[in-house]
C-alpha cells in the first residue's frame, strides 16, 4: 500500500489544493535488483479552454518525460491508445487501458485565463480498477507552466515510489566554451533536465565548485579574478554577489553551506598548508577545524548538521574523513585500493557519494556513512563532482573525454548504478550542484 501524504503545496507563484479519491496497492519497489519498467499513459490534458489547448498537450510531454527519465518507467505510446481522454469528469474505461498493459494512468485538464494556468491531474491504478491517492489543482503563472507539469510528475513519482520526487528542482554548474588549454568558464543555472538556462557570470574569470544554499536561493563559489580564489555567495533571484571575507594573503576554496543556511565551511590555504573553517556568513566570524600539516578540503555536511566529511592526504594519499561539524578528532572511512575525493553527503544522511582514482580511471561510488558497502557506480577516462538530487536517489557528476579535443559533460546515474545517461547542456558543463525542491 502506498503511503500518501498530501497537503497544501505552497509558493509564491504556484499553490496545490486537494480533489478527491481512494488509495490503491500499485507501487514500485525500487531494490538493487533488476527493475522491469512500470508502463504508464499520459493522454494530453484536456484544454478547458482553447486558449489552454497547447500547453495542455506540453503539460503531458514534459510529465511523461520526467516519468521515462527515471529508468523506472515505460511511456506506453499514445499510438497505442484504444480509447482517449476528452472529458476530465468523465469515469475511466479500465478495460481499454488495461488491453494495452497500462499499469498507470495519468490524466489531467488546464484551463488558461489571462496570465494564469489552473491544472488539475488523476493518478488511476488500471488493475485495480481505482485512482491512486488524492488529485490534486495546481494554480501558477502561464510562464510557470514547466514547473508545474514537474510537480505533478513529482506526485506521480512519490505515490509509485513512496520516495520523494526530484523534477521540480534546477542544477547550478559550470559552463565550458573554448579549446581544452584556453577554455572559456562561467555559472550557469537550469532546470534539472536542461530547460530554462541561464547565466550567472560572464567568462572573464575562473570560475569553479557551485553550491546551493539549502533553501535554493543562493550560490557558493569560487572565482579567480582577483588572481587568488577566493568565495563569493550570489543571490540566484536577483543575481547579486558579494566577497567573503578571508585572511590576508591567503587562498579560500572548495566552500559549502551548512544546513542552517547560516555557516559557511570552507578551506584555506596559507603558509603551504591547507586547512578547513567555518564561518558564520552574518557576521564574518572564523572558526578552524582542523590543524594538521596536510590538505584538508572538499567539506561537507550530514543532514542534521553534526558531522562532516572531508578529503584529505594525511595518511599518505587522499582518503575520506569524518569529524564533528565543530573540528575535533577525524575517523577515515575509506580504505579501499585508490585515491577518493570529493566526497558529499546524501539528503537522506545514510550514504556518502564520491570520485574515486584506481588504475587509472575514474569512477563516482557510494559508501555508507562509516566506509562500509563501497560500490561504484561508473568508469570512464574522467568522472568526478557527485551531486545529490533533493530525494538522494539520483547522482549528477561531470565527465570528460580523452584527448586535446576533451570535452566535459553532465551525466546522471541512479544510486543502483542503472540509467547512467547524459544531461543536456548547450555548451560543455562540469562542477553540477543540485538544488532542493522549489517552493
Amino acid at each position: 500500500m502506498i503511503r500518501v501524504l498530501l497537503g497544501l503545496i505552497a509558493g509564491a507563484c504556484l499553490f496545490a489544493a486537494p480533489l478527491s479519491a481512494q488509495t490503491g496497492p500499485l507501487r514500485i519497489q525500487i531494490d538493487e535488483g533488476v527493475i522491469e519498467p512500470l508502463p504508464f499513459a499520459v493522454p494530453d490534458f484536456v484544454p478547458a479552454n482553447a486558449a489552454a489547448a497547447q500547453v495542455a498537450r506540453d503539460l503531458a510531454r514534459v510529465i511523461a518525460a520526467d516519468l521515462a527519465g527515471t529508468g523506472l518507467f515505460r511511456e506506453v505510446p499514445n499510438t497505442a491508445y484504444i480509447s482517449q481522454v476528452s472529458d476530465f469528469a468523465a469515469p475511466v474505461n479500465y478495460a481499454d487501458w488495461k488491453a494495452i498493459n497500462a499499469q498507470a494512468l495519468i490524466t489531467g485538464s488546464v484551463s488558461a485565463a489571462g496570465d494564469q494556468l489552473t491544472v488539475q491531474f488523476r493518478v488511476y491504478d488500471v488493475f485495480s480498477d481505482a485512482e491512486l491517492g488524492n488529485g490534486l489543482q495546481f494554480t501558477g503563472s502561464t510562464a510557470g507552466w514547466r514547473r508545474m507539469a514537474h510537480k505533478v510528475a513529482d506526485a506521480v513519482y512519490s505515490r509509485i515510489t513512496g520516495e520523494g520526487g526530484y523534477f521540480d528542482s534546477r542544477v547550478v554548474f559550470v559552463s565550458e566554451t573554448g579549446p581544452k588549454d584556453q577554455r572559456l568558464k562561467r555559472l550557469a543555472i537550469m532546470d534539472y533536465d536542461g530547460a530554462n538556462l541561464q547565466y550567472l557570470t560572464d567568462s572573464s574569470a575562473l570560475v569553479l565548485a557551485p553550491r546551493f544554499s539549502p533553501t535554493g536561493d543562493r550560490v557558493l563559489y569560487t572565482s579567480y579574478e582577483s588572481g587568488a580564489p577566493r568565495i563569493y555567495v550570489l543571490d540566484v533571484g536577483r543575481v547579486e554577489r558579494r566577497v567573503l571575507e578571508s585572511q590576508e594573503g591567503t587562498m579560500s576554496f572548495a566552500p559549502r553551506f551548512a544546513p542552517d543556511g547560516q555557516t559557511v565551511v570552507f578551506s584555506i590555504t596559507q603558509g603551504g598548508n591547507t586547512d578547513l573553517y567555518a564561518m558564520g556568513i552574518a557576521n564574518g566570524q572564523l572558526s578552524r577545524l582542523t590543524n594538521a600539516p596536510s590538505i584538508e578540503t572538499a567539506p561537507s555536511y550530514s543532514p542534521d548538521g553534526s558531522r562532516i566529511v572531508f578529503e584529505s592526504d594525511r595518511s599518505g594519499t587522499q582518503q575520506l574523513y569524518v569529524m564533528p561539524a565543530g573540528g575535533g578528532e577525524a575517523t577515515r572511512i575509506s580504505f579501499g585500493p585508490g585515491r577518493y575525493g570529493t566526497p558529499v553527503w546524501s539528503p537522506r544522511g545514510d550514504m556518502i557519494a564520491f570520485t574515486k582514482q584506481n588504475q587509472g580511471r575514474f569512477h563516482i561510488g557510494v559508501m555508507r556513512t562509516d566506509g562500509s558497502e563501497e560500490r561504484l557506480l561508473t568508469a570512464s577516462f574522467l568522472d568526478e563532482g557527485p551531486t545529490w538530487a533533493p530525494n538522494g536517489r539520483v547522482i549528477m557528476f561531470a565527465r570528460e573525454t580523452q584527448g586535446a579535443q576533451g570535452r566535459s559533460s553532465l551525466w546522471s546515474v541512479d544510486i543502483t548504478g542503472r540509467n547512467l545517461k547524459p544531461v543536456r547542456t548547450p555548451d560543455g558543463a562540469s562542477d553540477p550542484a543540485w538544488s532542493p525542491l522549489q517552493n
